[in-house]
């Protein structure tokens, strides 16, 4: 039995998201050793984990844009090198400011991998499946991080920080390399892509052109330089993207789930050592649990997803699952500031992650839904938005208790945020295209 080529891209993409934040996560686990070694306090190491974020968020248009551009095929390959070569220069940072350097560098590299995988959507999923590979993609950044907290404090326990980061270059150059042999910008140009399965590609993908005719390729042919095959490459301008209602608000409740998660990634291990005593190993093992279970609500969210979109409510099959999703990360925040014991904030937490990745599937599939062919750039400017809530989170967390003396204000922010997204999901569209009048 031939397995399809979708089926086979998406555990493609679903490594490369692993692979995203093993690498991103390396940081945080290894921040006592790398601050012990260089000699930085609390609120260098918190520009350390943020200033990823910024270069993460600056460059997600830019990367989408890439993506659009040039055809996922060679835009995914360079960037993975590129991010994975200031993995590597991580481990030879002698001082802060070479260190903020090459974070900033690592994340303006990461940038484009959403935005790419984004546009591999639109050209080899039809329309109803997106959902669940989606949800599908965005666990595998759930177990990568919970994989990393796991089992980087014992491999850098093992090998050293140092080692540790170049280990992982090595990672991603494997990676790119076999992304560029296997991947094609058009499945009609994919020998493991049956004449069955393209034509069910192309008539449940959707048209590329507002006059909801298909300029897709109907016959197989050659791939070309550039790639990108569902017809003219029409660009979107600066323009368009900012006056677009319903991007603007897709980005500020992106916003509202980035600050929730990114804490898992950066202050939820240094916080559970510091607020329950834990050691490197077993705090390892609480900080994974909310990961996993934000892999579950991504698988779950995804299902949700397309079994209401096929049941015919397009924008409820967006809307609905987010809505949820907000109402359970604003609860289970909540929770967790006032639990007396690691296992119980652990739990309340472990739901607000939940929660929050709900979020994620009707998120990109709706930016997918108003880019169609211009998905890259599309994404890339929400994820761009979410991420500047990354870099406040990770510097949130520090100056706020610095400030206030106590964690507690953080969290009622997070819980504040997610409830504020709830009633934007009532007023996006995700049937007005961006190129459609506003």
């Amino acid at each position: 039995m031939t397995i399809p080529g979708r089926y086979v891209l998406v555990i493609w993409t679903f490594s490369l998201s692993v692979l995203l934040y093993v690498d991103r996560i390396c940081m945080s686990t290894a921040k006592s050793a790398i601050a012990t070694d260089l000699g930085f306090n609390d609120r260098q190491m918190g520009w350390v984990l943020s200033i990823f974020a910024l270069g993460y968020a600056l460059f997600q248009t830019p990367g989408g844009w890439l993506a659009d551009r040039f055809g996922p095929r060679i835009s995914l390959s360079m960037l993975v090198v590129f991010w994975s070569v200031f993995t590597g220069l991580t481990a030879v940072v002698t001082n802060w400011w070479n260190m903020l350097f090459t974070r900033f560098l690592f994340g303006m590299g990461e940038a484009g991998a959403y935005p790419g995988v984004a546009r591999v959507i639109y050209s080899w999923v039809p329309e109803s499946e997106r959902g669940l590979i989606q949800g599908i993609n965005f666990s595998g950044s759930r177990i990568g991080g919970a994989f990393s907290l796991l089992l980087l404090p014992a491999l850098i326990e093992r090998l050293g920080w140092q080692a540790s980061f170049v280990t992982l270059m090595g990672m991603g150059f494997f990676w790119a390399g076999g992304w560029y042999w296997w991947f094609r910008n058009d499945p009609a140009t994919h020998r493991s892509v049956s004449d069955q399965e393209l034509a069910r590609i192309l008539a449940r993908r959707q048209p590329a052109t507002d006059s909801g005719v298909s300029s897709s390729h109907e016959t197989r042919n050659h791939d070309t330089t550039v790639g990108v095959v569902q017809g003219p490459q029409v660009p979107v301008s600066i323009g368009r993207l900012a006056s677009s209602t319903n991007l603007w608000l897709i980005s500020l409740q992106y916003f509202c789930s980035n600050f929730t998660f990114f804490f898992c990634l950066t202050w939820l291990f240094p916080h559970l050592t510091a607020t329950y005593g834990l050691k490197g190993v077993q705090a390892g093992l609480y900080s994974a649990t909310p990961l996993v279970c934000g892999a579950i609500g991504n698988w779950f969210s995804g299902w949700l997803v397309d079994r209401i979109h096929c049941a015919g409510h397009w924008n409820a099959s967006r809307r609905n699952p987010a809505i949820v999703g907000f109402v359970l990360a604003a609860a289970g925040v909540l929770g967790s500031v006032y639990s007396a014991t690691a296992f119980s904030s652990i739990a309340w937490f472990s739901l607000a992650v939940f929660g929050a990745d709900m979020t994620i599937s009707p998120s990109w599939s709706f930016c997918i839904d108003i880019g169609k062919n211009n998905a890259g750039i599309v994404s890339g400017t929400m994820n761009m938005a979410g991420n500047l809530g990354s870099f406040v989170t990770a510097l949130a967390f520090p100056y706020l208790a610095e400030w206030t003396g106590s964690n507690t204000p953080f969290f009622f922010v997070a819980a504040g945020l997610n409830l504020i997204a709830i009633p934007i999901w009532i007023l996006v569209d995700a049937r007005r295209a961006l190129q459609e009048a506003l």
